[in-house]
């Protein structure tokens, strides 16, 4: 478990998805391994790579819910590779789970961007 300020984690989820005209149902946190990022990637979306999250989205209707696969390993070496702290880049991580719950995408021409732009704008209100 990284060492993080559920409450603040919690305040601030709570206030990005109001932004998006949500409201937080469930949202779990698992947070694993490389290989076990691995191994649930491959199980459930017949992936053979590593990343640092999946995101299984159960939002009904107006209630955001889901369970966040985060890659600790990963989040750590991308925050290395990227130059960022860490906690800056779990930060970055955890919130581009729950933007995808708010119905964001980044796969498609365009959404990168857009992911992340919400992904900054969400970063500014923890970071202030």
């Amino acid at each position: 478990m990284p060492n993080i300020d559920q409450s603040l984690i919690k305040r601030w989820v709570c206030e990005v998805v109001s932004s998006y005209d949500y409201r937080v149902g469930e949202i779990n946190y698992v947070f694993v391994d490389d290989e076990r990022i691995l191994e649930v990637n491959r199980e459930f979306l017949q992936h053979d790579y590593y990343t640092d999250i999946i995101t299984f989205d159960y939002t009904q209707g107006r209630f955001v819910s889901g369970d966040l696969y985060i890659s600790l390993d990963t989040v750590s070496s991308n925050a290395l590779q990227l130059g960022v702290p860490y906690e800056q880049e779990l930060h970055r991580v955890i919130i581009h789970g729950v933007l995808h719950l708010c119905g964001l995408n980044d796969k498609g021409p365009g959404e990168r961007e857009l992911m992340e732009a919400a992904e900054n704008k969400a970063l500014a209100i923890i970071n202030n």
